[in-house]
C-alpha cells in the first residue's frame, strides 16, 4: 500500500461534487485503506477521497485511540445545537480558523462492507464529519470564512505560493 498525495488549494477537484459511490468493491478498499495510510502520514484526523484526486463520495477518519473508519455515501440527518472551535485543512495547510459549526450531528451512511451505518457525534468528531461532507460537496474551508478572515488567508495563500515560484 501507498499514500496518497494530498491535493492543495487550487486544485479543481476539491470544488467538485463528488458523486455517489455505485458498488463498493476491491479498489474502493483499497483506495480507503490507501487514504488511511495518507491521513496518518499527514497527522490529519480525517481525509476526503477529493483531497487525493478522487471524486466519490467516502472519507476516512481516525479518532485518538480508536481504529480508523472508512464511511461511504455520508448524509447529515440530524444537527443541533452550535460550537466554535479552531479548524484547519490538509488541503490548505498550516491555517486555522475559528468557525462555528453545529455542535452534534446524526450521519447516516454504509461501511466498507455495504452495512448502514449511523452514528451520533459531538464535537471534534462532528465536526470532523462536517469537514469532510464539506470537502464531498466541493466546499473549502475557506468557504466557511467572513471577509476579513477569507482575505487574509488569500493574501497568505499568494505569500505561500509566490515564495514557492521564487
Amino acid at each position: 500500500m501507498a499514500s496518497y498525495q494530498i491535493r492543495l488549494f487550487g486544485d479543481p477537484v476539491l470544488t467538485q461534487r463528488s458523486s455517489e459511490v455505485t458498488d463498493i468493491d476491491g479498489k474502493l478498499v483499497a483506495l480507503a485503506e490507501n487514504m488511511v495510510l495518507t491521513m496518518h502520514d499527514a497527522h490529519g484526523l480525517g481525509l476526503a477521497a477529493p483531497q487525493v484526486g478522487v471524486a466519490k463520495r467516502l472519507f476516512v477518519y481516525q479518532l485518538p485511540d480508536e481504529d480508523p473508519v472508512t464511511i461511504v455515501n455520508p448524509v447529515i440527518a440530524e444537527s443541533r445545537g452550535e460550537w466554535e472551535y479552531e479548524e484547519g485543512c490538509l488541503s490548505i495547510p498550516g491555517l486555522f480558523f475559528p468557525i462555528v459549526r453545529p455542535k452534534e450531528i446524526l450521519l447516516t451512511g454504509f461501511d466498507l462492507q455495504g452495512n448502514e451505518i449511523s452514528i451520533e457525534a459531538d464535537e471534534i468528531e462532528a465536526r470532523c464529519f462536517q469537514h469532510e461532507l464539506d470537502h464531498l460537496d466541493g466546499r473549502l474551508l475557506l468557504s466557511l470564512l467572513d471577509k476579513d478572515q477569507k482575505k487574509e488567508a488569500m493574501r497568505e495563500l499568494r505569500r505561500r505560493a509566490e515564495s514557492v515560484g521564487t
